[in-house]
């Protein structure tokens, strides 16, 4: 059900030969742009008519119009069942207690008496985000967007998710309820591609954003990649991920459920295991079976993942050699399940987010720990970070000096202007105190 990957006894390789033997789903977001340009090159032509048509090609849906009806909006949070309901809103009072913390303060550093430097942030005034359907509904994904932005002040949010048939061309209900309960009225019925192109471009019903964010399949991410530059985005999120570093002491019960969780999600999610445990490897595997045919999604979404070459039990010579292994992995969610996870979990370098010990599951974040479930995949964790209120803000530096503080730097900054043989730039600066100026 699930491949195995020996690195015991030999020193483990560096750098990207480790990299290299490590389990990764192919994700080939290069070849997919080249069928996403036209798409998004039509909406931007043809705007709210080419929206139209691709739900219809690609939805199966018949739509007048993009925008969801605000009362499309009410009438789904009122039918919200809830049980659901109070737990949407538990996960947005979790997840507003973390991100309300993160935003950052303006802060004035003085360089020299009458020279300040102030940082300021300021949030990004518009960002379209995106809410992902087809094999599942997440309306999770929603509150993961748009509690960040709204804690860092954006003044202008929207969100697209695809149009379902089953419920006559609008997003899933769920999702419409999520977002009426964020207090988010402006929403789209649109996927993929076409709804990070009517992001970008603008159309008749929605007005272009500076920014992107949210996850999506690898039609949105070569989107995200096209538009890299004319709009911010988040990241270009890959097939999810899951990394348990695990010795004896782990149980193997726990293990194979947390594995299975992120299998769950799609045929080309990765579910890995590092352990030094052969006894811990082999208890898995058993567990893995009752566990896999007890549960839904087995042969279209689990069994592929489990048995796909994104996923693997690691055998390493020690922990220390595991450590080292998940850091060259750099996984979306990393569990440590180990006798000493906390203390491992604070050397870790190269992680989305970290799950420490046996009561921290990837579910627990996925929904309710508060943290953010948009994280970095395919290995981007080792420069990229999750999302947060900082992905929605800009700092901007503010410089005020007085005359006497620019007078005192003026030399210095005149010397560099003629070392970069710039010599306008120290022009300027003489120009301030009735130096002359070269050439007149």
């Amino acid at each position: 059900m699930i491949s195995r990957i020996d690195l015991r006894g030999d020193a483990l390789p560096e750098g990207t030969a480790l990299r290299e033997l490590l389990p990764r789903a192919d994700f080939d977001v290069a070849a997919a742009l080249e069928k996403v340009r036209p798409i998004c090159e039509d909406v931007h032509h043809r705007g709210d008519a080419a929206l139209i048509e691709y739900a219809r090609r690609f939805d199966g849906v018949e739509l007048e119009s993009v925008r969801v009806p605000k009362e499309a909006l009410e009438k789904a949070l009122a039918e919200l069942d809830p049980e659901v309901r109070e737990a949407l809103e538990e996960s947005v009072r979790r997840a507003r207690i973390v991100h309300r913390a993160q935003r950052r303060k303006d802060h004035t550093t003085q360089v020299v008496p009458g020279g300040t430097v102030t940082e300021k942030w300021v949030p990004v005034d518009r960002v379209g985000l995106y809410a992902p359907g087809g094999r599942s509904v997440y309306p999770s994904s929603v509150i993961m967007n748009v509690v960040p932005a709204q804690e860092a002040g954006v003044p202008s949010l929207a969100l697209a998710s695809p149009a379902q048939q089953e419920f006559g061309g609008l997003p899933h209900p769920t999702i419409l309820a999520a977002c009426a309960l964020l207090g988010v009225d402006e929403v789209y019925a649109a996927g993929g591609a076409t709804a990070v192109a009517m992001f970008a471009y603008g159309t008749e019903s929605c007005a272009p954003a500076n920014m992107v964010t949210g996850p999506g399949n690898i039609w949105v991410a070569a989107a995200k990649r096209y538009f890299t530059g004319r709009i911010g985005i988040d990241a270009e999120a890959g097939p999810t991920e899951i990394a348990i570093l695990a010795d004896a002491t782990a149980d193997p019960v726990h293990v194979a459920a947390d594995l299975i969780s992120q299998a769950e999600h799609d045929p080309l999610a990765a579910a890995v295991l590092v352990t030094d445990s052969e006894e811990l490897a082999a208890a898995v595997e058993r567990e893995l079976v009752p566990q896999v045919a007890a549960t839904k999604h087995v042969e279209d979404r689990i069994k592929p993942a489990l048995a796909g070459r994104q996923s693997a039990i690691v055998l390493v010579s020690g922990i220390e050699d595991g450590l080292t292994v998940v850091d060259a992995y750099g996984a979306e969610h990393l569990e440590i399940q180990t006798a000493d996870a906390a203390a491992l979990a604070d050397r870790v370098r190269n992680a989305g987010a970290i799950f420490v010990g046996p009561w921290a599951p990837v579910s627990l974040g996925d929904y309710a720990a508060g943290s953010n479930h948009v994280l970095p995949t395919g290995g981007c964790a080792c420069h990229s970070s999750g999302l947060s209120v900082q992905s929605f803000l800009r700092g901007i530096h503010v410089v005020d000096y007085t005359r006497d503080a620019l007078a005192e730097i003026t030399r210095h900054v005149v010397t560099l202007a003629e070392a970069e043989d710039l010599p306008a730039h120290g022009a300027a600066m003489k120009a301030r105190f009735d130096w002359k100026v070269p050439g007149q």
